[in-house]
């Protein structure tokens, strides 16, 4: 070490406006900075010379990384972390005034400043911005972060892309209509019963050849003292404006303010296929949780849920905007792929006669399953029915593929690896469920591991749910009994390290088809995924999702509170940055998937990034010791 003296007044100001580039100085006050950054001095480091080593001593300062990389090491020489410009070190052995745990040593040449001990307490004592960081230095990262995208999606809010969807996604029930021959009385009352706002005249073709509005009943039938058996001919708009369906919702609006009306009946190939009013245009700017829910309710014919599905991804926009969380935010975009999912199961259930009587129920599998869902996931289900002769088990099968169908046009791709209800191997009795969830659990082999990953995060979805009840109750009694199974779970989650450096912040990706990129789903959120399943089993918890799962298994595992904070604080980090890439390339036509360039990322998500993997590994450590890996 090559110290020098504390920064000469001259270099104030230009210290001063570099660490208010970086967090917590940036939220700092400006008298508090300038307090800091006059007690600070610089030192310099050469490359493998060590800064901190482990002891009993508490450090006598702060480090602040000015410049050059920091690596942290294990007793044995193992890398666990690296720190980068503008991060400061050793925090928990400061506040705890214990010496360091981790061996710092300088991965390149590195010039640090220092903060004397007793400065560093007295600054805690009286910048709370300060204190706020460094004791709760994840969350504090991941406010400020929360904080830049509410600004950057607020400002993308009222952009135009909603009008350049097509109009059918916007068509929620099958279209009112009616021969143009009948009386009105019939058309007011179907009108009534429908809580609708117009019906189309249609021929026998099914072209559309007259409108009628409640307005038109208000001045053309109602104070005009029409009688109701008067055909629906003689008052409606003859003749009305269409378009097709497949047209964008911006050709609707301009198509309505030149004509002065406020309904559309939507054609293909000349047939009505639909009618959007003015209002439903203007509701995609109002979407809330209410409004889709309620249109689920409504809708009568699958075939328009693609629209509400993608509905819930507008949803998401914004209250990504309004600055949600992840944890609640894919917890409410599961709730409302649930409930489409639930309706169009109900839907095709309840007109199959094949399969009354029949006691089955439907189950959501991996992120759906753990209600953490983000904007690009594939299908993961299957059935479990109580018995079922060969005829009913073809007729599940047959109602599954149908879903299943149904699903993969609302934008839930169906599943590469057959991990679907319509898959003989995935509809299966009760007994049948039992029979294959002890064959994993005896075998571990690792298709059986890779099985569990999947099958263990079952949750019931529509149908009998205590037949999902009874199984996830037997399964649990079955997985703690056989502690080997686990210490297999466990030795198979540690494989999958979180791709963390030893030269550069990160391990890139050098696959052809995502480059130089890290996969956010499987090296990022699958460690706590995988970690949150197998203590959750050790623990006997019937939870499935992640965050709960942790939650439930700390007491009885002895998690310490603020560890299980901070895991699920990075996690839902990972999360949060999955749903904003995976927006970002809808936005911009592409298909979203979990791989992210860590150079696009501005610097405070990239150092968030890089503090949530270390969480990740210590979430492992932590199955390592447990299961003696």
């Amino acid at each position: 070490m090559n110290p020098t003296q504390p920064l000469a007044n001259s270099l104030h100001q230009a210290t001063l406006e570099a660490l208010r580039r970086q967090a917590p100085f940036s939220a700092m006050a400006a008298a508090d900075v300038l307090w800091l950054v006059q007690r600070l001095s610089v030192a310099y480091f050469a490359q493998d010379e060590a800064l901190l080593e482990p002891g009993e001593s508490a450090p006598a300062a702060l480090y602040i990384v000015k410049q050059g990389t920091v690596a942290g090491t294990t007793r044995d020489g193992q890398t666990v972390f690296q720190l980068a410009a503008g991060e400061m070190f050793p925090l928990g052995a400061l506040l705890a005034g214990r010496g360091v745990a981790n061996r710092y040593l300088a991965a390149s040449d590195v010039f640090c400043y220092l903060l004397p001990a007793q400065d560093f307490r007295t600054l805690l004592a009286q910048s709370a911005a300060f204190n706020d960081f460094c004791t709760r230095r994840i969350a504090s990262l991941l406010e400020e972060s929360q904080r830049a995208v509410q600004a950057e999606y607020a400002l993308a809010l009222d952009d135009d892309d909603r009008f350049k969807r097509p109009l059918d996604t916007l068509i929620r029930r099958a279209p009112l209509a009616i021969a143009p021959n009948r009386p009105l009385r019939e058309a007011l009352a179907a009108m009534d019963a429908s809580r609708a706002g117009s019906i189309v005249a249609m021929d026998t073709a099914g072209r559309p050849v007259g409108i009628l509005t409640l307005k038109d009943v208000l001045t053309r039938v109602t104070l005009a003292e029409v009688p109701l058996d008067t055909a629906v001919s003689a008052v409606m708009t003859p003749q009305p404006a269409t378009l097709s369906a497949d047209a964008a919702v911006a050709d609707a609006l301009v198509l309505m303010a030149r004509q002065g009306i406020h309904h559309l009946p939507l054609v293909r190939q000349d047939r009505l296929v639909g009618v959007v009013s003015e209002k439903d245009i203007f509701a995609l700017r109002r979407l809330s949780v209410e409004s889709v829910t309620s249109a689920l309710a409504r809708i009568d014919d699958p075939a328009h849920l693609p629209g509400l599905a993608h509905d819930i991804g507008d949803l998401a926009h914004n209250l990504l905007a309004q600055g949600m969380d992840a944890e609640n935010l894919t917890a409410i975009i599961s709730g409302l792929n649930d409930r489409l999912t639930a309706r169009l199961i109900e839907l095709e259930s309840t007109r199959d006669p094949a399969l009354a009587g029949l006691s089955w129920c439907w189950l959501a599998l991996g992120s759906e399953g753990r209600m953490e869902q983000t904007l690009a996931t594939d299908q993961d289900n299957a059935l479990i029915f109580r018995t079922a002769d060969s005829d009913q088990q073809r007729a599940l099968r047959a109602f599954a593929l149908r879903v299943n169908t149904r699903l993969d046009a609302c934008g839930f791709p169906l599943c590469k690896g057959g991990i679907m209800a319509s898959n003989p191997q995935w509809c299966l009795s009760a007994g049948e469920w039992q029979h294959q969830f002890t064959v994993w659990i005896e075998h571990g082999s690792p298709e059986a591991l890779l099985n569990a990953s999947i099958f263990f995060d079952f949750r019931p979805l529509a149908g009998e749910t205590a037949l999902a009840s009874d199984l996830r109750d037997w399964l649990n009694r079955s997985a703690r009994k056989n502690p080997r199974f686990l210490h297999q779970m466990a030795a198979n989650a540690l494989r999958n390290r979180p791709p963390l450096g030893v030269v550069r912040d990160f391990v890139l990706s050098d696959d052809a088809a995502h480059p130089h990129t890290l996969d956010l789903k499987l090296n990022g959120a699958t460690p706590f995924v995988d970690a949150a399943r197998i203590f959750s089993l050790a623990a006997g918890s019937s939870q499935t999702n992640t965050a709960g799962r942790l939650r439930e298994a700390a007491p009885p595992l002895r998690i310490p509170e603020h560890e299980l904070a901070d895991w699920n604080r990075a996690f839902h980090f990972l999360q949060l940055l999955r749903l904003r890439h995976q927006h970002t390339q809808l936005r911009t036509g592409r298909m979203p998937d979990n791989h992210v360039d860590p150079d696009t990322l501005n610097p405070l998500d990239r150092r968030i990034l890089k503090e949530a993997l270390r969480q990740a590994r210590k979430v492992q450590a932590r199955l390592a010791m447990d299961y003696g890996l």
